[in-house]
């Protein structure tokens, strides 16, 4: 049975979800944790291995295919073509990280990834302690295309001492290494705090 993060004493989850609920209690109500981020592959069991082998992930499971052929449950529920067909895979990446990806056949799909300019543009960013050598293994990635860097950024900015660079995975997504120079970078930010990276991976 967990513990009370306001008390200490053992709550039911329930009971321990309305007790969070009563601090600094957001717009949705109950609402915890960001659990899930999630972004679609062109080849399920080739993203699954890349974030595996590479990025220390822990494949969950896989789950599908789903269809509704029919019906449009597809497009009421995913927001695609009611044809459509998917199959998805969820992948923990460190201590809180879920990443799900999916896999989809539509008739009406895009096949490129969005740029950083797109709307819909994104990416993942991994926190490392040594930039250069993270550097130098993505560099090692068979398919990996490495943008410049690593980077600093200017020394009056807010993430001062941060280095950084980009990358594309072998099918165009976008992600990024990160790192910071010093233990007190994400408590002297300004205003509210950025969450810190975790303390150890697992």
């Amino acid at each position: 049975m967990p513990r009370s993060p306001l008390t200490g004493a053992n709550v039911s989850l329930i009971d321990w979800s309305k007790k969070l609920g009563s601090v600094n209690q957001p717009g949705v109500p109950t609402l915890r944790s960001v659990d899930h981020v999630a972004v679609t592959v062109p080849d399920l069991d080739a993203a699954v291995a890349f974030f595996v082998d590479h990025f220390g992930g822990e494949l969950i499971f896989y789950d599908g295919p789903f269809a509704d052929p029919d019906g449009d449950g597809m497009r009421r529920r995913l927001n695609v073509d009611p044809t459509a067909t998917c199959r998805l895979a969820m992948v923990r990446l460190g201590l809180h990280t879920n990443l799900e990806l999916f896999e989809y056949e539509a008739p009406d799909r895009s096949t490129t990834e969005p740029r950083n300019s797109d709307i819909g543009g994104h990416h993942i960013g991994f926190y490392v302690d040594d930039i250069d050598a993270g550097y130098e293994y993505v560099r090692s990635i068979p398919g990996v295309v490495v943008m410049e860097g690593p980077n600093g950024v200017d020394a009056h900015a807010p993430v001062a001492g941060q280095r950084w660079f980009y990358f594309l995975t072998p099918w165009g997504m976008q992600l990024e290494l990160t790192s910071c120079a010093g233990e007190g970078f994400y408590e002297g930010l300004p205003g509210a705090r950025m969450a810190p990276p975790s303390r150890r991976w697992r």
